[in-house]
């Protein structure tokens, strides 16, 4: 039978997600079993321990999913380019489709790069997963340096492995922001991602999993998101966007134009909506703050048609959680995230990202 489409479920070492990452790929086959393939097939990558993982295959017969494994994995190194292309080039051996997505689980930490000159601030701060007496949210990898990816090495991992996905779903925190959208744009035409903390349960697929199988309908799969999360027994929070990465060298240059004309005035930093729980704020509501440092009637109109299109499906709870302050107001919220105005020393290199390089020189 012709396969159309490979989804492609990325599950690296987390230390302390892999039993979510169980419910995750058990939640799926329940979705297959309900649906079925139909001219698709999904892969999973798991990372069983920090030096062993497996590849298998969800196959569905007669209303039931098995697990086929596909190959097993020895050694670390999956958090390397090569190492990200060679898992990518077994999908396509193993798999080949015209159509390629993926969806990533682990801990997420937005564009914050895993190494660089901030890494001493940034391994003395305090992070959101070592709050343990809060509930379990979800660095792109594990808990520490060696198992953690930065997105820029995800880009050219994938774009190594001559594929373009047709989406990527961090099931992940602090995913959805303009500098991670950015560093993907040519890896992937919709990145789906959550602004803010993602509880460790993830992403409902259960119910989900059917929007994106087939040709994805991304309104769906924030609708099932929302009725999820919004009545979720441990903390019912959670926020989901999904973003066209198409339309961000236009939007790159309507900031180019802003950032020439505006400076931001620091004095309204704790006027913006925040969207993380950290002291000072990494990760602001895109929109909320443009729309303040941007005076411009033109060109704040430009920016908002534009914002249209750069995230045309988006969707939140009443609140964002946090682990290290709980749940906290969203007043605006426009699904994507920006740190240009941060002054946390974990945001040290933001002048160092493509989106501030394509937004700023």
């Amino acid at each position: 039978m012709e396969n159309r489409k490979t989804l492609f479920m990325f599950l690296p070492w987390s230390t302390d997600l892999t039993g979510y990452f169980y419910t995750n790929i058990a939640d799926m086959e329940a979705c297959v079993s309900r649906r079925g393939l139909e001219h698709e097939r999904i892969l999973v990558f798991m990372s069983t321990s920090s030096t062993e993982a497996t590849m298998f295959e969800i196959i569905h017969s007669k209303g039931k999913c098995d697990r086929k494994t596909l190959k097993r994995y020895g050694t670390s190194g999956f958090t390397t380019v090569e190492g990200i292309t060679g898992i990518l080039n077994d999908v396509q051996e193993f798999a080949p489709a015209p159509v390629y997505a993926m969806i990533i689980g682990s801990h997420g930490m937005g564009w914050l790069p895993v190494d660089g000159t901030q890494a001493d601030s940034l391994f003395r701060m305090k992070k959101h997963w070592e709050y343990q007496e809060q509930p379990l949210t979800r660095y792109f990898g594990g808990l520490t340096r060696e198992f953690q990816t930065d997105v820029g090495t995800l880009a050219r991992g994938i774009v190594g492995a001559g594929v373009k996905m047709e989406y990527i779903l961090f099931d992940d925190c602090y995913m959805s922001s303009v500098e991670v959208a950015y560093e993907l744009k040519e890896a992937t035409r919709f990145l789906i991602a959550s602004t803010s903390e993602m509880m460790a349960y993830g992403m409902p697929y259960a119910t989900v999993g059917e929007f994106l199988l087939g040709n994805p309908d991304y309104g769906s799969l924030c609708e099932g998101f929302h009725d999820f999360y919004s009545t979720y027994e441990m903390m019912p929070c959670g926020t989901l966007a999904v973003t066209d990465c198409s339309e961000l060298d236009n939007m790159a240059a309507i900031m180019k134009s802003i950032n020439d004309r505006y400076v931001f005035d620091d004095s309204l930093q704790g006027e913006l909506q925040g969207l993380d729980g950290y002291t000072p704020v990494i990760f602001y509501d895109f929109a909320d703050y443009v729309l303040t440092l941007c005076s411009d009637p033109v060109l704040t109109a430009r920016f908002r048609e534009q914002l249209e299109r750069l995230v045309p499906y988006k969707t939140h709870t009443g609140k964002f959680y946090s682990r290290t302050k709980g749940p906290l107001p969203i007043h605006t919220f426009s699904g994507i995230t920006i740190s240009d105005p941060s002054t946390n020393p974990m945001a040290l290199l933001k002048g160092t990202t493509s989106w501030y390089k394509a937004t700023h020189e």
